[in-house]
């Protein structure tokens, strides 16, 4: 594996992440009030697993993640 690195404030180099933390907060945590650290924190694990296992991503054909990741092992006898 080799590490990568753009130009300085290319945007595409997180896309990705900031896509995800972009839809944690808006969607997910800036809807719910949190009494504290242990209940924001539990509030973040069930988005991980609605995100990955629930969540249909246009990119993705409009699979979850999961479905889209265990679709290309299959196609590619990758495992």
């Amino acid at each position: 594996m080799r590490a990568s690195q753009g130009d300085v404030g290319a945007c595409w180099d997180n896309a990705v992440v900031e896509r995800f933390f972009g839809s944690l907060k808006h969607d997910w945590l800036f809807k719910t009030h949190h009494e504290n650290q242990a209940e924001m924190k539990k509030d973040v694990l069930d988005y991980l697993h609605y995100y990955n296992l629930t969540r249909l991503h246009t990119a993705n054909n409009d699979l979850t993640p999961v479905e889209y990741e265990m679709a290309f092992v299959k196609v590619s006898d990758f495992s």
